[in-house]
């Protein structure tokens, strides 16, 4: 049975198949909003804190200019995104752009692998929370209270503030996306003017990068991870004023941002480690390290930026991910206890809920398996949020690969009149076969386990979301015309 909802114009009960579907609050939100709430999602500086060494060690001292590669990558994933939202503005996000062109088989695959691949990736966004909170206070006050205590905490405390309405969540969103830019921004500066004197082009020199193109294609998957949550805007959709343009204007800005964002603080990192790759690859956190350096006392400004990071994350990835399980469940592809919306702050409230106990269940779930595995030991938060987040990524580049693909054949069938080749052909063509680089990377044999099992999961994950589907359409086969049925700007 479905959820009893709010009876009205624009938010009654019931999936689309027992009359109007819940809707959310519409145009409360603005393209400065979702911009930056989607690069809160993002979170620079919780990226780049857990990410970069392993980047530069990889791809060499030259690694800013992997980053150039994936913030190219990332625009043309960008477009595809922005193309569809012009087009079909939904909450549904990449379940419904896949679902109206390949079919409701497609819709309740891409459902499951976008909803799970989501939800293991913030898992790790979940998990490193609690565990740059103990890193902080350890290092400062030699408290040293578990982790996951602080995990639980900021995680009940952030579902509470998106149950409020997503207008206030955003906000504060926002505000710790403002504070992390700040430090960071500052930090990287400081640090270049320190250096003046020693500053050099080596970083943007190809010959830089270990071992050639190789070295920039090992690289190429761990820079396009740092901008994972740059399609947050399309999710917000049903709750952004004119989401046919905004949603395209927010991608492309929070993509733009953040690119030249990183080369600035990977500039700066690399700068201050005297351009020495063993040094920095021996640091845990090199950004940390390089504002200890640089301010002194005041680097505690940099563990405040990976606090609000890690919070901005957060907040801003369940509120845009949730959506996508909810929009799945209003529309049937999904149980329709996903569907529900409160009848007073219209907030998908059991589709948030969900998203973050599953997450933390995953959580408890890999921390039982280090306990009772050959090493017996706890697990650690840092390795979890690499591991995680690995796994999470497989899936979730899927989807992008599958909406790549779906593009030229949606605006062919449905919009030929507005057919444009580049925009709606070559663009997308390109976006895929760069999607197939991280892809191979993550998925290629002879990886320390646990990688070397994740592509099988990840497969596995893929057959059972299918045959699920296929089953599932044959029992209702309405679903087909309810996919995509709730169109964000729909009067």
């Amino acid at each position: 049975m479905p959820v009893p909802g709010p009876v009205g114009p624009s938010s009654t009960s019931g999936p689309a198949a027992a009359g109007a579907p819940q809707r959310l609050r519409g145009g409360v939100l603005g393209m400065a909003d979702i911009a930056a709430a989607t690069m809160a999602n993002v979170g620079p500086a919780m990226s780049f804190f857990f990410g970069f060494a392993f980047l530069a060690t990889t791809a060499g001292i030259a690694s800013p200019l992997t980053i150039v590669a994936a913030g190219v990558a990332v625009a043309l994933l960008g477009n595809t995104l922005a193309e569809f939202s012009r087009a079909h503005p939904s909450a549904g996000s990449f379940t419904t752009f896949v679902g109206k062109t390949f079919g409701p088989v497609s819709a309740v695959t891409t459902a499951l692998l976008a909803g799970l691949g989501y939800i293991i990736a913030m898992a790790s966004v979940i998990a490193i929370s609690g565990g740059f909170v103990q890193i902080t206070l350890h290092h400062y006050a030699g408290v040293d209270v578990p982790w996951i205590v602080w995990t639980l905490l900021l995680t009940g405390c952030s579902v509470v503030l998106m149950l409020r309405g997503i207008v206030v969540s955003t906000k504060w969103a926002g505000y710790f996306f403002g504070v992390e830019m700040l430090v960071l921004v500052v930090v990287s500066v400081a640090a270049i003017v320190e250096h003046r004197g020693a500053l050099s082009a080596t970083p943007f020199l190809p010959g830089h990068l270990a071992h050639g193109l190789k070295g920039l294609a090992a690289g190429f998957p761990l820079a396009v991870y740092l901008f994972i949550g740059w399609e947050n805007s399309a999710a917000l959709a049903e709750e952004t004023e004119n989401p046919r343009r905004n949603v395209g204007r927010a991608v492309f800005s929070s993509v733009a941002i953040m690119t030249v964002s990183y080369i600035l603080f990977s500039y700066a990192t690399v700068t201050g480690f005297g351009y020495d790759l063993d040094r920095l690859g021996a640091s845990p956190i090199p950004f940390i390290d390089v504002a200890q350096h640089t301010l002194g006392a005041l680097a505690f400004l940099a563990y405040v930026g990976g606090l609000t990071s890690t919070l901005g994350v957060l907040i801003a990835g369940i509120n845009s991910q949730a959506r996508l399980v909810f929009n799945a469940g209003r529309e049937g592809l999904l149980p329709s206890f996903f569907g529900y919306v409160h009848p007073t702050r219209r907030t998908p409230n059991n589709a948030i809920v969900a998203f973050a106990v599953i997450a933390l269940l995953i959580i408890g779930g890999w921390g039982l398996g280090h306990l009772l595995g050959s090493g017996g030991g706890s697990m650690d938060p840092v390795v979890f949020f690499t591991e995680s987040s690995s796994l999470g990524a497989i899936l979730i580049l899927l989807v992008y690969l599958a909406s790549n693909i779906a593009l030229p054949l949606y605006y062919r069938r449905y919009r030929p009149q507005e057919f444009r080749p580049v925009r709606h052909l070559v663009l997308p063509a390109i976006g895929a076969l760069a999607i197939l680089v991280p892809l191979y990377y993550l998925a290629k044999p002879g990886q320390p386990a646990p990688y070397s099992w994740f592509p099988y999961a990840a497969l596995a994950t893929l057959l059972a979301a299918i045959g699920y589907a296929t089953l599932l359409v044959r029992r209702d086969p309405s679903l087909a015309e309810r996919v995509g049925s709730v169109v964000a700007d729909a009067e």
